[in-house]
């Protein structure tokens, strides 16, 4: 690969979703792209280049960029979200009577984590009915067909099902289908799956209480950082929480948020000076 490509897909990484290709990926690119090659007949890694920017291809664009996004997720990652989303944020919006709260996991890949949220949702309505009279809505987006195609059937295999899934929530929240399991009727019916791309307004989402963005940022240029978190921050809700990644922070990119410790891990609350007015 010559540089002058190399520095042409940087440059189509870089417009199309963001991602930022560093220096000497050369070995990164052309593995990843060469299931590409040869799905498209293409001979060469400049050939695919050269029709990229020519726009030739039915889903070209969109496919190159499934093989160069990393997905990989698996079911309540990290755990400290989840625990206080349970024990902090749930109660929180119900102390507010907030009638309907809406969580958006951005970045959602194959699911996981919109269903994760979703029974965490489920367990809290099971023990207080009628904390939240218009429901739960989570939204999963994602800039992957291919994952987002996965995410709304519901269906994982086992090894799928072994990352994280504690048995109970298994046994409670999954029916067994051949040799993959599905997500009930109750836990996918308030998750909603929606294409799109951070770099891309966020208008048509509508508000919500909290939003996942956890291990997505760090792929994104420091000023893409910048505008999507402070685009983040207008959707908010007044006092709503953002979570990211463990190793991900808001340091140098936002002063929008102020840091929450909480159980053993860390939200980002919206301050009340850059609440969005209804």
């Amino acid at each position: 690969m010559s540089e002058e490509d190399y520095r042409g897909f940087q440059a189509f990484l870089a417009e199309s979703c963001g991602i930022v290709l560093g220096e000497q990926k050369q070995y990164l690119l052309s593995t990843r792209l060469r299931p590409v090659l040869e799905e498209y007949g293409y001979a060469s890694l400049r050939e695919l280049l050269e029709h990229l920017r020519k726009g030739v291809g039915l889903g070209l664009r969109e496919r190159v960029v499934d093989a160069m996004t990393t997905n990989e997720t698996y079911w309540f990652r990290d755990g400290h979200p989840f625990e206080l989303l349970a024990t902090a944020v749930l109660p929180e919006l119900e102390r507010r009577r907030c009638p309907m709260p809406r969580i958006w996991s951005a970045a959602c890949s194959s699911g996981q984590e919109p269903y994760s949220i979703s029974i965490v949702v489920e367990d809290y309505l099971r023990a207080r009915p009628h904390a939240f009279p218009g429901g739960v809505q989570v939204v999963g987006t994602d800039i992957s067909p291919t994952m987002l195609k996965k995410a709304r059937a519901g269906l994982y295999y086992e090894a799928e099902i072994q990352r994280g899934l504690p048995a109970p929530a298994r046994e409670r929240y999954f029916r067994r289908q051949r040799d993959c399991w599905e997500v009930a009727p109750e836990i996918r019916a308030r998750v909603r799956f929606l294409d799109l791309n951070l770099l891309k307004p966020y208008a048509l989402l509508g508000r919500f209480d909290m939003i996942f963005c956890r291990n997505v940022l760090i792929y994104f240029s420091s000023e893409s950082r910048r505008d999507i978190l402070g685009r983040m921050a207008r959707i908010l809700n007044p006092g709503g929480y953002l979570v990211l990644g463990a190793s991900e922070s808001l340091s140098g990119h936002t002063d929008e948020f102020q840091m929450v410790r909480a159980g053993g891990g860390i939200l980002y609350r919206l301050r009340e000076s850059f609440a969005p007015r209804r």
